[in-house]
């Protein structure tokens, strides 16, 4: 398992970018993680620099909402929570190729996860849409509130209970 999912990690950081260039039209948001680490305590933006600081991470240029659904999703970088996070975002709407791809791959090479994905996918077919959202104008929006506009009380907890360790 530990090849396999250093293949998978390899191929997630290698297509990123080129996917990005390729497929993605939004602009970069031109915002750095120290910028976010100084919004309001509660805010999303202070949130989204928490979770780049505590994984030595930027944001990605055109590829900051991935970071964004991290945050408001509590998943974590693990490859495994990778997968489920694209699962998530499939089941709330997203038909990205890259989403599409990325759980079709990982759910073939990784099948022994498939409960937490299919877990992970019900769950994004439960919540409001959040897909889509420009995270950038709502990087003062207060974290909480975010996650109760778009997860009912119980799909936060369960966002938590099925994540790796």
């Amino acid at each position: 398992m530990k090849h396999r999912k250093k293949l998978i990690a390899w191929l997630f950081k290698k297509s990123q970018k080129i996917y990005g260039d390729l497929f993605i039209n939004r602009k970069p948001w031109g915002i750095k993680k120290g910028d976010l680490l100084n919004y309001p305590e509660d805010s999303f933006g202070k949130h989204l620099g928490i979770f780049l600081n505590e994984n030595n991470f930027e944001l990605i240029p055109k590829g900051e909402r991935h970071d964004a659904y991290h945050t408001l999703t509590g998943y974590k970088t693990k490859v495994e929570d990778e997968i489920a996070l694209q699962y998530l975002c499939i089941g709330n709407g997203k038909r990205s190729l890259y989403a599409i791809g990325a759980a079709v791959f990982g759910g073939i090479v990784l099948p022994e996860y498939f409960n937490y994905y299919y877990k992970s996918f019900c769950l994004g077919k439960t919540a409001n849409a959040f897909y889509h959202f420009n995270y950038k104008n709502l990087l003062l929006v207060s974290m909480n509130d975010l996650r109760s506009a778009i997860f009912l009380k119980h799909q936060i907890k369960s966002m938590y209970q099925y994540k790796t360790i």
